[in-house]
């Protein structure tokens, strides 16, 4: 029997910790519970939020609907062939999966360690972080159509990966809900150190041949260092994507700053380091009312204690505005507003 709790507070659902209320809310430990609310009067009769590990939504206002918590469980894996196909609950929390490939020797996301969230969100947001994407790594995941029930295996040419996209976020918003998702690893490691300050740090340690787990390990403490614990300082992660320009545009950039921090992207595209634009125009840890941007990292926006979501909008709109302004780049929020 589905436990429906009315007038439910989500701050502890939300990683930038925001007090707003939802007038319904429902927990889903199984296939069989997705079933019984997707058949369920209520959800036809309510405004429906999917929610996974809240560590990529920004609430403006208490949410006028049903409130839908993605908590299912579970880790298997098989061989394939050469491969691992590692399946996991949409509920489990990604870096419990990270921790059980590495601890397992199943290579392929161990750069992709301690990024918030729940495996269900991952191909939704195409997760990525240090030289690897979600994409990388996909084999397929099943969900279940909001309308109809049914459920639906999609494989990855389904799915349109682009940076932080996908056809969950474009063509098939808010139609389906992820109760499990299946990756594809591998024993025989591909090392990949090109990224960030990974090859830095295994000079520094004196790891001249680093397995999955040193990788790992290192991208964890890099994180450490320069993102803030939601536990004691709430936020979302990285608040802005990295704009994604043509290089008609990076020259025209570059002319005017020749110190942008910048990366190559697909189709001949630059990738520019959003953080670097933001900590730029002056406000790498700055503190406006309640909201701010970490010390350690200009990209993250936080909440001091007892910021409401339209604080932290209205200050990242100022963000946006001044970078523009300075650079010609608009910057596009990767935090979902609500």
């Amino acid at each position: 029997m589905l436990d429906v709790q009315k007038n439910k507070s989500l701050k502890p659902y939300n990683t930038f910790s925001i007090s707003v209320d939802a007038n319904y809310f429902v927990e889903i430990l199984s296939e069989q519970d997705l079933k019984d609310v997707l058949k369920s009067e209520l959800i036809k009769q309510q405004n429906l939020l999917v929610l996974g590990g809240g560590s990529n939504v920004l609430f403006t206002k208490d949410f006028n609907g049903l409130v839908v918590k993605i908590s299912i469980p579970g880790i298997s894996s098989v061989e394939e062939g050469d491969d691992i196909i590692v399946t996991a609950g949409a509920g489990v929390v990604w870096n419990d999966l990270v921790k059980y490939c590495v601890l397992n020797g199943f290579a392929g996301i161990e750069n992709l360690s301690l990024i918030p969230g729940t495996v269900g969100a991952s191909p939704i947001q195409n997760i990525g972080a240090y030289g690897v994407e979600l994409k990388d790594v996909f084999k397929s995941c099943v969900a279940y159509e909001i309308t109809t029930s049914e459920k639906r295996i999609f494989n990855f040419e389904d799915c349109h990966f682009g940076y932080r996209d996908s056809v969950f976020k474009n063509e098939l918003k808010g139609q389906y809900i992820i109760t499990s998702v299946s990756f594809r690893l591998t024993k025989s490691a591909k090392i990949n150190t090109q990224y960030g300050a990974i090859q830095e740090e295994l000079n520094r340690k004196g790891i001249a041949v680093p397995t999955i787990a040193d990788i790992s390990n290192v991208v964890s403490e890099i994180r450490v260092a320069k993102l803030p614990d939601p536990s004691t300082i709430g936020n979302a992660g990285s608040f802005f994507k990295n704009p994604v320009i043509t290089w008609v545009e990076f020259e025209k950039v570059k002319s005017e700053h020749p110190n942008v921090v910048h990366y190559p992207a697909p189709d001949g595209k630059i990738k520019l380091a959003a953080g670097w634009l933001i900590e730029q125009c002056g406000f790498k840890g700055i503190v406006v009312g309640q909201t701010g941007t970490w010390k350690n990292q200009a990209l993250v926006l936080v909440n001091h204690g007892a910021a409401t979501g339209t604080e932290v909008y209205s200050f990242s709109e100022q963000i946006i505005n001044d970078v523009n302004a300075k650079f010609g780049v608009q910057l596009e929020r990767e935090v979902n507003i609500l």
